[in-house]
């Protein structure tokens, strides 16, 4: 995973956490992407750094409009190349699985051209 892949996979994980009603923390993004704690507490410092989260004194972690803007686009993306997968035929853990992958090497235009032409169709 690369470094792009492994930010937006963090912030996309702080979202979700956070439209879950609660303030997530490092423990909650571990759990949840199955990784080590402290491989999250160093991330969460490398975008604390980047100004794309706030970590609040109880260890609370929010995201800036920054990173909310990057972690709302990659959401999107993964839920409609789910969605588009899983209807096409592809199993569901597969198509989870394969959009996970592409949500962070397809750009954006390339992205809305494809939801523009099945809009479409």
């Amino acid at each position: 995973m690369n470094k792009k892949e492994s930010r937006e996979d963090y912030l996309e994980a702080i979202l979700q956490l956070t439209e879950e009603d609660r303030l997530p923390k490092s423990i909650d993004v571990a759990n949840k992407l199955g990784f080590s704690k402290p491989s999250v507490s160093i991330a969460m410092k490398k975008l604390k750094q980047e100004g794309l989260i706030i970590v609040e004194d109880d260890g609370g972690l929010r995201l800036t409009e920054p990173g909310r803007a990057i972690a709302r686009n990659t959401l999107e993306k993964h839920e409609y190349l789910t969605n588009f997968f899983i209807k096409i035929g592809v199993d569901p853990i597969s198509a989870e699985d394969q959009a996970c992958e592409i949500e962070h090497s397809i750009n954006e235009e390339t992205f809305q051209k494809l939801k523009e032409y099945f809009l479409k169709k």
